[in-house]
């Protein structure tokens, strides 16, 4: 089993894999230099729902398949990896293009095998007889893939009082020369925040030339005076192990210090590190405290993995249980897409709150639109299940000509799409020549 020390570019879902038993490796999420300023940056942060009476069921112009694959209901979640679906060409043909090269290899991809993950129920479907399970890996968007979206608005910061940070100040405005020229004297003289700042514009290459060697010394300078930024930073190339040598223990041990002094993504990555030393129960009770130091500071990541646990972690108090979905929201607003897929899941299928199929309509089709295929396949049962939208035989075919040129294959949605004639077939392909994620 890889650990933190091994390989640190994985994604989130490590913790749901431990909550079954299995070990798995850590994601880690980067942020810019913190000094003690007035504002920090945050680049790895993170309205409400609509909400309408579910739709009334109404029949598509095909049969629709005997059993859809979907969700589970009312009890549980899960999920599978979200990926981009490759750009169509504008030429209709007549038939479906073949499955793309491999690009997902997880059992949990295929909807129509075995005990699926992600399955949606039909109405009237028996919330008594679902099973619950948990979500399986996602490849949704890192934090730092989401920093350009949209975020809901973050607590009142209070008002700063202490010392303005000019070096800093210009480094927020775009003047990197300047924040240099001011920070580099502070770093020299021993000043763990301006170190900081040096490291970070030498790591990027801004205002002067890229020098990795030259930042992990300032990275490590301002670890040693105990900047949280700082170690958090050299921890990670600790963990990469290419410009410095890699030390483990030292790493650990870095992240932990950073996250205690209230660092959110060496909150979220100490987290996982503890996941992966301890694969289930005990792992996720230990880290939890650090998803929700990191949550509450807006790192999207932590909001999920929260999420998961709120509602898969047994004998939690209430008031923890009761704001699963909450996380959840969060995070799906902040633009992770793995998020918005799940969300949809549980406004539809009535998971840790009430059903709202219109809601988990929109959800999943925000998550379709961009690009996110598993979604692109549960768009395609909600269309033709008249769930949260009027039935559409066409659109059914569009979403799983989407999702089946990406790779995920269906069996249920192979027979609709057989089932339509030969000019709905020619307008679903049509319609998804024409697609390009959002």
């Amino acid at each position: 089993m890889k650990r933190a020390s091994d390989l640190w570019s994985l994604r989130l879902t490590t913790i749901l894999c431990c909550a079954l038993g299995a070990g798995a490796p850590v994601t880690y999420a980067e942020e810019s230099p913190k000094p003690t300023v007035a504002q920090e940056p945050a680049p790895g942060t993170s309205g409400g729902t609509g909400a309408s009476a579910p739709a009334a069921a109404g029949e598509s112009d095909q049969a629709a398949p005997a059993t859809p694959p979907g969700v589970t209901d009312g009890s549980g979640t899960a999920t599978a990896a979200p990926s981009k679906a490759p750009e169509a060409t504008d030429t209709e043909t007549e038939a479906l293009d073949g499955p793309a090269p491999d690009q997902r290899t997880s059992r949990l991809l295929d909807p129509a095998g075995g005990d699926p993950a992600g399955r949606i129920s039909a109405k009237g479907a028996n919330d008594a007889d679902k099973e619950k399970q948990l979500q399986g890996p996602s490849e949704g968007l890192s934090v730092l893939d989401r920093m350009g979206a949209p975020l809901p608005d973050l607590p009142a910061e209070k008002t700063y009082t202490g010392k303005l940070d000019e070096a800093y100040g210009a480094y927020q405005r775009g003047f990197y020369l300047t924040a240099m020229d001011l920070a580099l004297p502070r770093a020299q003289g021993g000043d763990a925040a301006a170190q900081t700042l040096v490291a970070e514009l030498f790591d990027q290459g801004l205002g002067v030339k890229r020098d990795r060697k030259e930042a992990a010394f300032w990275y490590k300078q301002a670890a040693e005076g105990d900047d949280p930024a700082g170690m958090f930073k050299y921890a990670l190339l600790l963990i990469e192990g290419r410009i410095v040598p890699r030390e483990r223990k030292k790493a650990d041990e870095l992240m932990r210090k950073s996250a205690e002094a209230g660092n959110p993504s060496a909150q979220f990555n100490y987290a996982q590190m503890l996941v992966a030393d301890s694969p289930g129960e005990k792992g996720l009770r230990a880290a939890m405290p650090y998803y929700e130091k990191s949550a509450e500071q807006g790192i999207a990541d932590a909001q999920y993995a929260l999420a998961q646990i709120y509602t898969n972690l047994a004998n939690l108090p209430p008031e923890k249980t009761k704001r699963a979905r909450e996380w959840l929201l969060r995070a799906a607003r902040a633009g992770y897409d793995t998020a918005q897929l799940d969300l949809g899941i549980w406004l539809v299928n009535g998971v840790a709150g009430e059903k709202d199929y219109e809601a988990g309509f929109n959800w999943l089709k925000k998550a379709a639109d961009g690009g996110n295929v598993v979604a692109q396949n549960r768009l395609a049962y909600l269309y033709i299940n008249a769930l949260g939208t009027r039935p559409d035989p066409i659109e059914a075919g569009k979403w799983f000509v989407l999702s089946r040129r990406a790779g995920l294959n269906d069996d249920g949605l192979e027979d609709f799409y057989l089932g339509l004639t030969d000019e709905q077939q020619k307008a679903a392909i049509a319609a998804a020549n024409k697609f390009r994620p959002r």
